[in-house]
């Protein structure tokens, strides 16, 4: 397995909305970002990779933009992302911005143009069809497709001025592009340019994989029911039948020319082998794809997002076995992750969120993210064991993001009148709304927990648990217990010191009939066999140890700062969300 920089790098994604805001309008900005360099350096981060900060009219929160190569005012202008990129390489550090070039918003002038009529020499930049006529003569959407961010709505947006629709898969406010229109790829790949040419190392590439549309626009499978006028269409469009081709392009274009880090987002990809196809070492078109098996354990299967079902520590260990030996054995590369911007907090979702057993849930999951194959990723917070809000919180007043609000007025127009079913959907959005991951960042147990100035309103309200929950109280934590971010940090630190075992060793799990523990074994060419055990449950665990795993002795756990003090034969007692690492003979 070859070696590279990006394979060994940790990745931490800034939501700029709500990191750190300096001018007082309660937006974070890029700025904020700056100020806290030395915060991520300490922390052992080698790339920040920033969401979308380009000019949008914040429909879907910067995925809807307006102008690719001018910073949204809201965080600063281009020279402030100038002199972020300086401050980052005087750091030894990378940035890697965001691209979102399935869709534009309905204001890029690009799109105002193509809509401005029929004959528009940007009317083939975007997808337009003639309608459908009902009985009545009025309009209807060309096929079936169901927006992807509410699936209530038509994927198709009625241009009354020149009597066609527009394909918006996500929002009326974001008209997807034409990329079968060549031009299209063209002034893509100048932008790709543009940023690069500043000093960028790479991009996170947003729902790349819906670029390729079936160019029939066949209607979807009637799959949420007969009932519904509207369904999931991701068969025509997801890995479309010239995705390859044209990420082959973006490559020989662009990408190999800068040396630059790639991770694609594609969503409802399964196919392992289109999955390698992407990756594999040399032929591939991106470094790496996010593989969302991890963060869709609890949608229920054949269904949206927006599901809830029961999982098992089996279920992870399938996931995790699966990944793991398929990019390992094919010449792959995986991303690490189990936190992002479109999903709510790990420490909520995945263990127990309580102020017993937080720390420890989040400090488990820090020690299976360190120690997996693959380039990590840590989301604002994460490292602080952020959880989601409270279940108190007003889905009408306090929710913002436009998916939870699609999703809460669908439940109260379908369910209004059954509180039983309408608890049901409360649950949901309480468990899985991306708005959990999107509060402010929480700096201090000061007002507004430090990410704005007293006296100034957030955009987003704080968690309530600010006050506890913070990285001030964290760093500066000397108590017989690593704090989450002190835990995180030293986790880094030994993933690049055994960079051999961790980043690019051998995978193995062990332990496969157990309910309640993960446990798998690293094995690195010079540093030997490493054994991880994580109990993914809240109550006390016997669990022996593997017949053909010798421990040496233990060597970090998330219940004690210094070595842990257990077992190294027969079985060992694990506490509730307890996770080890120990050395191998």
């Amino acid at each position: 397995m070859s070696e590279s920089w990006w394979k060994e790098a940790v990745v931490y994604q800034v939501y700029p909305a709500s990191f750190k805001d300096t001018n007082k309008d309660g937006w974070g900005d890029i700025q904020g970002i700056a100020s806290k360099l030395d915060y991520l350096k300490d922390l052992g981060v080698d790339v920040v990779w920033v969401s979308p900060m380009y000019k949008s009219p914040q429909a879907d929160m910067g995925y809807d933009i307006s102008d690719y190569k001018t910073i949204d005012p809201i965080y600063g202008t281009n020279d402030d992302l100038a002199y972020l990129q300086s401050e980052l390489t005087r750091r030894d550090m990378k940035l890697m911005m965001d691209l979102v070039v399935n869709h534009t918003s309905d204001q890029h002038a690009w799109f105002l143009e193509s809509r401005s009529s029929r004959s528009s020499p940007k009317r083939s930049w975007y997808i337009w069809k003639d309608p459908n006529r009902g009985e009545d003569g009025k309009p209807l959407p060309p096929n079936n497709w169901s927006q992807m961010l509410g699936e209530a709505n038509s994927a198709w947006t009625y241009d009354e001025s020149t009597d066609q629709y527009y394909l918006s898969i996500f929002t009326p406010e974001q008209p997807d592009l034409n990329w079968e229109n060549p031009d299209v790829r063209t002034a893509v790949h100048d932008v790709m340019k543009y940023w690069l040419d500043k000093g960028a190392c790479g991009y996170r590439m947003d729902v790349i994989n819906l670029i390729s549309k079936d160019q029939q626009f066949p209607d979807a499978e009637p799959s949420l029911g007969p009932d519904k006028k509207y369904h999931p269409g991701g068969k025509y469009f997801v890995n479309g039948p010239r995705m390859h081709e044209y990420l082959q392009e973006i490559k020989h274009e662009v990408l190999e020319k800068y040396g630059a880090i790639t991770v694609g987002e594609m969503p409802g990809v399964q196919d392992i082998d289109e999955i390698v196809r992407t990756v594999k070492s040399g032929t591939g078109e991106l470094n790496m794809i996010f593989i969302f098996d991890i963060v869709d354990i609890d949608n229920v299967p054949g269904k949206v997002r927006m599901t809830l079902q029961d999982w098992t520590v089996k279920d992870l260990r399938r996931i995790l076995d699966r990944w793991q030996r398929i990019m390992i054995g094919r010449d792959g590369w995986n991303s690490v992750f189990c936190e992002n911007h479109d999903n709510p907090r790990s420490v909520s979702r995945y263990t127990d969120d309580s102020d017993k057993y937080r720390t420890y849930g989040a400090t488990l999951l820090a020690l299976m993210q360190t120690t997996l194959n693959g380039t990590l990723y840590v989301y604002q917070g994460q490292e602080l064991g952020m959880r989601n809000f409270p279940k108190s919180w007003d889905p009408l007043k306090d929710y913002k993001d436009i998916e939870a609000i699609n999703f809460w007025k669908k439940s109260l127009d379908l369910f209004g009148s059954n509180p039983e079913e309408l608890v049901k959907q409360r649950k949901v959005l309480e468990k899985k709304a991306r708005d959990h991951a999107r509060t402010p960042m929480q700096w201090n147990a000061g007002m507004n927990a430090g990410f704005t100035d007293d006296g100034v309103t957030p955009w987003m309200k704080v968690n309530d648990d600010y006050r506890e929950v913070n990285a001030e109280k964290q760093l500066s934590n000397e108590s017989e217990h690593l704090s989450v971010w002190q835990f995180w940090q030293r986790g880094l630190a030994n993933r690049k010191t055994r960079k051999d075992v961790f980043t690019y060793g051998d995978f193995e799990t062990v332990g496969l009939e157990s309910e309640e523990v993960l446990a798998y074994v690293r094995t690195g060419k010079e540093s030997g066999r490493w054994l991880i055990v994580l109990n993914f449950s809240g109550k006390e665990v016997d669990w022996p140890l593997p017949d053909d795993v010798e421990v040496e002795r233990w060597m970090v756990g998330n219940y004690t700062k210094g070595r842990p003090d257990k077992s190294l034969k027969t079985s060992i007692a694990l506490h509730p969300w307890e996770g080890l690492l120990g050395k191998c003979r």
